[in-house]
């Protein structure tokens, strides 16, 4: 066997929030290892780099959606995608990551092959060239859905005759001013557009199936402000980050135990925004607070919008889409020059990278979750699958510092292979959970692409931030579960390895 040099010790796929965080935190805790960052687009950024309709925005505050190693400095805690961009172009010029990220380059495939303790990674370029590279170790921050197809409803446009525009392929420049908008949906994509297109279309439409609970903020985090005037930046940063966190647990708990109680908490900053006598039927949803994602409303935006009359909300089932606009089953019409698909995203596992292992397909679906970070019987491979409840970068960097340890741990044992081990025996008697019981319909639609979820740790993809950051930082690396090895050998460490050679 011809033991060739492994071409990177990590390789990063997504330059991305997960990917960003991932090389900035291998460059703080795990300096001897080398790494690169694999980037399909032109630009870094991930979601941010891609979508670009108006408004685009976080819909979590940049205190818990920034990493725990750079504060967020922005006067708004709720920030556009431009602040969010220039908070990641920062990160990676500061800490000399920029240099690491190979731009253009799409990964297709990765094959393990265990005799050489490799991912063998085959990449095309933009220009269509086929790469082959090989990586000890995969990092996989190349998100949660389809880059390349949204969700299709399968809307038949039949004689409408104006624009119709996804959010995720968003024309440059589109001139919409004095035209009539339709948008699709009522998920955080439409809550953002609705009120950024309001100001120059004639009229804008929030065409809703279902309706969907929203929350008002403000943009600007008053406490974080002012703790940023009175005390060290890295402080301030850190109190808001645990504010935040801790507020949005009990929320969510919150919401699980007393629903009735949210609900009535939801409606009344809507009836504060809107008057008392508002009708709330727009924003009664059939279902519980945070059995789908709570929309975000910062400064009202959404609700002056309506209240200028440049803006309204329909609930309603489409019939058909006809010259000029779109019917609905009641027989009332929407004017509409153009149309907006505001469907919902489409999701994707693993980057939609052919996974392999010795040539034979890994279906991921068919592993348990480790420590919502890698999966079980797959050897150095880890993933970033953010929060439902929280914000994505509290899991993305978790994962990293976790990942680090034991990429520190694999130097210190001598040895090449870390796999979460689970036994025919020990997989026989577990017992699953449906971590994913949101209602939302693209959690719903890619259910039976997702890996396995257990009901006890370590098995599972957890959603109780807290308690995962405890975990991952405070239990041992080697639990007994995550198998470490030298390549080509049973043994766990070089010592082994060496005794049985004699």
């Amino acid at each position: 066997m011809t033991n060739t040099a492994t071409d990177f010790d990590v390789m990063i796929v997504g330059a991305g929030i997960s990917g960003i965080g991932m090389a900035a935190h291998m460059k703080e805790k795990a300096p001897n290892h080398g790494f690169v960052i694999v980037e399909r687009r032109d630009n870094l950024g991930g979601t941010w780099d891609l979508f670009r309709y108006p408004g685009i925005r976080s819909d979590s505050d940049m205190h818990t959606l920034g990493f725990d190693f750079e504060p967020w400095k922005h006067e708004k805690s709720i920030a556009d995608g431009p602040a969010i961009l220039e908070y990641l172009d920062r990160i990676v010029d500061e800490r000399g990551i920029r240099e690491h990220i190979r731009f253009g380059h799409k990964v297709l495939a990765a094959d393990w092959r265990e005799n050489e303790a490799r991912w063998h990674v085959t990449l095309e370029t933009a220009e269509g060239e086929k790469k082959h590279l090989t990586a000890n170790w995969l990092y996989l921050g190349s998100g949660y859905y389809d880059y390349d197809e949204p969700y299709d409803p399968g809307f038949d446009f039949g004689e409408f005759e104006g624009q119709v525009i996804h959010p995720q392929f968003w024309p440059k420049d589109l001139d919409y001013a004095g035209k009539n908008v339709v948008v699709i949906g009522s998920g955080a994509t439409a809550v953002t557009i609705v009120p950024s297109m309001a100001d120059k279309a004639a009229k804008v439409t929030m065409l809703q199936r279902t309706p969907t609970w929203m929350f008002s903020r403000p943009a600007k985090d008053a406490l974080a402000n002012f703790l940023r005037k009175i005390l060290p930046e890295k402080l301030a940063y850190r109190i808001t980050r645990w504010k935040n966190i801790t507020m949005q647990d009990f929320s969510f708990k919150m919401a699980r135990n007393k629903p009735q109680k949210v609900k009535d908490g939801l409606h009344k900053r809507i009836r504060k925004s809107m008057g008392k006598d508002y009708d709330l039927a727009p924003f009664t949803p059939p279902y519980n607070p945070w059995e789908q994602r709570l929309c975000l409303v910062p400064d009202d935006d959404l609700f002056q919008a309506l209240k200028s009359g440049k803006a309204e909300v329909v609930t309603g089932q489409i019939k058909a889409f006809e010259k000029g606009g779109v019917r609905l089953t009641d027989d009332s019409f929407l004017p509409a020059d153009i149309v907006i698909t505001a469907t919902g995203l489409k999701l994707a596992v693993a980057g939609k990278i052919a996974l392999s292992k010795g040539g034979q397909p890994i279906d991921l679906a068919r592993h348990f979750y480790y420590k919502g970070c890698m999966f079980s019987n797959v050897p150095n491979l880890a993933v970033v699958f953010g929060y439902l409840n929280a914000s994505w970068t509290l899991r993305a960097d978790i994962n990293s510092d976790f990942v680090c340890r034991v990429l520190n741990q694999s130097k210190a044992k001598g040895v090449d292979v870390a796999e979460p081990v689970l036994t025919p025996q020990a997989e026989a008697a577990i017992e699953e959970d449906d971590i994913f019981d949101f209602s939302s319909g693209y959690i719903q639609r890619g259910k039976h692409i997702m890996p396995r979820n257990a009901v006890a740790y370590p098995w599972r993809l957890n959603q109780e931030y807290v308690i995962d950051r405890k975990r991952m930082k405070e239990d041992p690396v080697d639990d007994g579960l995550l198998e470490f090895r030298r390549h080509g050998a049973n043994a766990r460490s070089v010592d082994e390895q060496l005794e049985a050679a004699e």
